[in-house]
């Protein structure tokens, strides 16, 4: 029996989950057994991982250099700063900018919200 495909990028969010927790660069055989242990990653094969890795870095979201017979790769950005870059995407998208800030901000908690107004204040040291 087939495994259901998963979701379109699911796979490529997975492995930056996977390369922003590591201590430092992977290899695709390390990838591979560290999504093995995801809900998601069981049966992986590794030609799946290093294609997946492969077209990453064709996309510049993860480095990589020569370490023995493979590659090691890291991502570029860490991950606080690749999520902030997509919602910079969003803002700069076709979509009534207000209107997208507007339903963000609508759905963040109060801590969030009290975070998110010191940092506009300019407070070195905001709320947690």
């Amino acid at each position: 029996m087939r495994r259901p495909r998963r979701a379109l990028g699911s796979l490529e969010g997975d492995t930056m989950a996977v390369l922003w927790a590591a201590p430092g660069p992977l290899t695709p055989g390390q990838v591979q057994a560290a999504l093995a242990g995801r809900r998601d990653g069981a049966g992986l094969a590794y030609n799946t991982v290093l294609t997946t890795l492969t077209r990453m870095h064709g996309k510049g979201m993860v480095l990589r250099r020569p370490s023995g017979r493979a590659h090691v790769y890291w991502p570029v950005h860490d991950a606080a700063t690749a999520a902030a870059r997509q919602m910079r995407a969003v803002l700069d998208g076709p979509w009534d900018r207000r209107a997208v800030l507007k339903q963000f901000a609508d759905g963040l908690d109060e801590a969030d919200v009290a975070v998110l107004r010191a940092l506009l204040q300019g407070a070195a040291d905001p709320p947690a």
